[in-house]
């Protein structure tokens, strides 16, 4: 059974998107014309992420029931750093 390679490995083949002319003004004003494939591969392996991650959100959420946002504020505070928002929260 061959296994497909995952986001961001594997050989580099070229393809063909469609983007309009001011999306491809400002990609090539911000990496240059030489960057916009790895911009452009950055971007889509960023949302493939969030895709899954959305995914594994909602499958958990499922099994599990939703998460309280009371939870989820304290562990954003815990990741910004802020202990003392942190320590309330929890």
């Amino acid at each position: 059974m061959a296994t497909h390679p995952t986001p961001g490995e594997g050989p580099v083949r070229p393809v063909s998107v469609s983007l309009h002319e001011g999306t491809i003004a400002a990609l090539r004003e911000r990496t240059g014309k030489r960057g916009m494939s790895a911009y452009v591969e950055a971007l889509i392996q960023r949302q493939l992420e969030r895709e899954r991650l959305r995914e594994l959100i909602e499958d958990a959420e499922a099994e599990h029931g939703p998460v309280e946002q009371a939870a989820v504020e304290a562990k954003r505070a815990v990741l910004r750093g802020d202990t003392a928002s942190s320590a309330d929260a929890a």
